[in-house]
């Protein structure tokens, strides 16, 4: 845990810069205007005569001096303006404090979203292939969500275990044996409390688990809601569905049992050890009443601080997990790179605009063979053939036969466990990747669409696309017929995954390009 959370401070450090250290600056500055303000004012008032506070207290001459050339009425005035001041200035900072912390929690996520995001789309076909698209889904929000609020939780913690030091060096100053025996108290409860920590890391992880069994479940039962109703499965999906929400129900109460324990055994030890101080004072020590007024001041200080900071502690403790998922999908993503680093970075620093490669002869499989990741069965072995250019190619096969890996392997999506793809008799390379994909058109067997209208769809090809060219393409996919047909025409609503045409509409939808790949077909 301590190397996960020692990764984290450096990825915080890392995208937030200078600003986490002015943010710590803030709360320097709260913690010690909140200090001076309610510390100060019981000394400052026993320097004016209101009481006498005994050997404990507040010695600064010169604050005496000031305050001796007033009247009696001025300088209460006086010292109560001036705590005024300094709790508002307090309070001014404080919202200060709480817009930054906003800012960083928010910028750290969009970060860690962004690397996320962009690492899952430039890594290789064969990695989806190994992969879930529900792992994706669960991780890029509901894991992403719990990194966010363990973010805000680290930087409550830090304003806490900064606001706790300066009080206790304020404590410290003002009556240092008081100060030593709560801090002792706190650090014996601390060390008694540390399975607590543990427990929570644990929880944590069965959260990741039970949230990601969720996310997958559910994903998977309504992409295949047409054959749960089909096959009358919903009986057995509801028995799931029950199931898998009650480990989630205990999950979280689980937690929240932990939580509360904490809690409890901080507030019952507070309460136990104040009646002792106050008994010990009166009876044992006969400190003064604007003593033990200060005692229990420095106590009720400190000590909801240390409640604070166990609380934080197991929060981030259970958040930690979700953290470490994020950071081993990037890792994962990593070494699945479709395109290397190097050559995405010179394609950005150069400007380059990706020129689509013009087929003119053929494109030849030499040789081929693959095989999926973990699988000893070679999908294709020792595959030789030529695909000429300008004219009609029809791959045909029984189920299996590899149809649809042979076109992986033409597109680039995967790549060959040995053997070579020539386009025109040049291999094709990683650096030749971009601009071939750009020369292709794919239909797949289950064709996609968004939901969203039938110009949002052909615009994700062609931002730019004017009406005319967008009557081109689906001219060209024959289907401006029926589009014109459409009430909307090329607003209208095509609903999730194209739900609302008809699939004989939309199986032939391309943009029009040097050549149209399908599963079966090169034309």
């Amino acid at each position: 845990m301590i190397s996960e959370l020692k990764y984290f401070m450096r990825k915080l450090h890392h995208v937030t810069g200078p600003i986490l250290y002015w943010n710590l600056l803030g709360m320097i500055c709260i913690s010690l205007m909140e200090g001076i303000g309610i510390y100060m004012l019981v000394p400052m008032l026993s320097l004016i005569g209101i009481f006498e506070m005994g050997s404990t207290g507040l010695n600064i001459p010169w604050i005496g001096d000031v305050l001796n050339r007033f009247s009696e009425n001025s300088q209460l005035l006086l010292v109560l303006i001036t705590f005024v001041l300094i709790v508002s200035g307090q309070a001014w900072m404080q919202r200060l404090q709480t817009i930054r912390n906003a800012r960083i929690q928010q910028q750290f996520v969009r970060t860690l979203r962004i690397e996320t995001y962009g690492a899952i789309i430039m890594a290789q076909w064969s990695f989806f292939l190994q992969k879930r698209k529900s792992d994706f889904n669960h991780i890029l929000t509901t894991e992403l969500a719990r990194v966010s609020q363990g973010t805000s939780v680290m930087l409550q913690m830090a304003a806490s275990l900064i606001f706790t030091g300066i009080q206790i060096g304020l404590a410290f100053w003002l009556s240092a044996k008081l100060t030593a025996l709560v801090l002792v108290c706190g650090l014996v409860l601390f060390i008694v409390l540390r399975k607590f920590v543990k427990r929570a890391k644990q929880i944590g992880d069965q959260t990741s688990e039970y949230s990601q069994n969720y996310y997958n479940g559910i994903t998977e039962h309504f992409n295949g809601i047409k054959d749960i109703k089909s096959n009358m499965l919903e009986r057995s999906h509801m028995n799931w569905f029950e199931r898998i929400c009650r480990q989630i129900e205990r999950n979280v109460i689980q937690f929240s049992q932990l939580n509360s324990g904490t809690q409890l055994i901080h507030r019952v030890s507070a309460a136990v050890i104040i009646a002792a101080f106050i008994y010990l004072s009166l009876r044992v020590m006969t400190v003064p009443p604007a003593s033990l007024l200060l005692i229990i001041l420095i106590f009720s200080r400190l000590w909801p601080k240390f409640t604070a900071i166990q609380s934080n502690l197991e929060y981030i403790s259970s958040m930690l997990p979700a953290f470490r998922v994020v950071r081993k999908l990037q890792a994962q993503t990593e070494e699945s790179r479709e395109i290397s680093e190097e050559i995405a970075s010179a394609r950005e620093t150069s400007s380059h605009v990706i020129q689509p490669m013009v087929l003119t002869e053929s494109i030849t499989c030499q040789d081929v063979s693959y095989r999926y990741e973990g699988s000893d069965t070679y999908s294709l072995m020792n595959v030789q053939a030529s695909i000429p250019a300008k004219g009609m190619t029809a791959i045909v096969g029984k189920s299996g036969a590899g149809k649809s890996t042979m076109i992986d392997l033409v597109m680039g999506l995967v790549r060959p466990e040995s053997g070579r793809i020539l386009i025109d008799g040049v291999p094709l390379s990683e650096e030749q990747l971009l601009s071939w994909r750009s020369s292709i058109g794919y239909v797949s067997q289950d064709p996609f669409l968004f939901h969203t209208s039938i110009r949002e769809n052909l615009r994700l090809v062609d931002p730019g696309a004017s009406e005319e060219q967008m009557w081109q393409a689906l001219q060209f996919s024959s289907s401006s017929t029926f589009v014109q047909k459409l009430p909307q025409g090329l607003d209208t609503i095509i609903g999730d995954r194209g739900i609302r045409l008809s699939g004989a509409n939309v199986s032939g939808w391309c943009w029009p390009g040097p050549c149209c790949v399908t599963p079966l077909y090169w034309c």
